[in-house]
């Protein structure tokens, strides 16, 4: 897939690495932090500008969270609904409205590079929730440096080594999505069991 990928970049440049971040942020499956790090590899061989990389990198993501919370705020509960009828897709919407209803734009922070496969669907609960646009865009644009820069900043120090980087970050990108899968799913059969438990009839 590397290959691929840095075939992407050499023939469209920065702006193949700006168009993944905005679709992966809307939930699109794009591996966005392989292209960054692809990207940094291209920057430390001279074939592409590092700050142009970082950039358009960081534009393409912060727009498409920003896409990501307006489709949430026009949707609102109603399309947190249509998108929880797939069980697993539900146990994820569970999980990122506890995370935004609990922790609010900190939540929004560490969803975007911490488990940054997570985070789309936080920024749908975030809008169709009434999370506060200037919170969510502050605490999302903060975030976005950190996921940029990690991945475009590996991607240019360790370029002589991005195949064996390339798969040690997406094995660990999938098992933080693992994790929280099974969080969200854990939570998603126990708020249904307590559901089905209180509309049991009274003996």
């Amino acid at each position: 897939m590397t290959d691929t990928l840095f075939a992407l970049i050499a023939d469209y440049g920065a702006f193949a690495v700006m168009v993944s971040a905005f679709l992966s942020c809307l939930a699109l499956p794009i591996p966005t932090s392989l292209m960054m790090l692809a990207g940094g590899a291209l920057s430390a061989s001279g074939d592409l500008a590092l700050m142009d990389v970082a950039l358009l990198a960081y534009l393409g993501a912060v727009v498409g969270d920003q896409a990501g919370y307006a489709i949430g705020r026009i949707g609102g509960a109603p399309l947190l609904e249509r998108l929880a009828r797939k069980p697993a897709r539900a146990a994820v919407l569970a999980r990122a409205r506890r995370l935004v209803d609990r922790h609010g734009g900190v939540g929004v922070f560490f969803s975007t590079w911490a488990v940054a496969p997570f985070g789309p669907w936080v920024n749908f609960a975030a809008g169709a929730t009434g999370l506060a646009w200037r919170r969510f865009a502050i605490w999302d644009a903060l975030g976005e440096v950190i996921w940029v820069a990690l991945y475009v900043g590996l991607g240019f120090a360790f370029a002589s080594h991005i195949e064996f980087l390339a798969s040690l970050m997406g094995n660990l990108s999938g098992l933080l999505a693992a994790l929280v899968l099974a969080a969200g799913a854990a939570l998603w059969i126990r708020a249904a069991m307590r559901a089905r438990a209180g509309r049991k009839p009274d003996p």
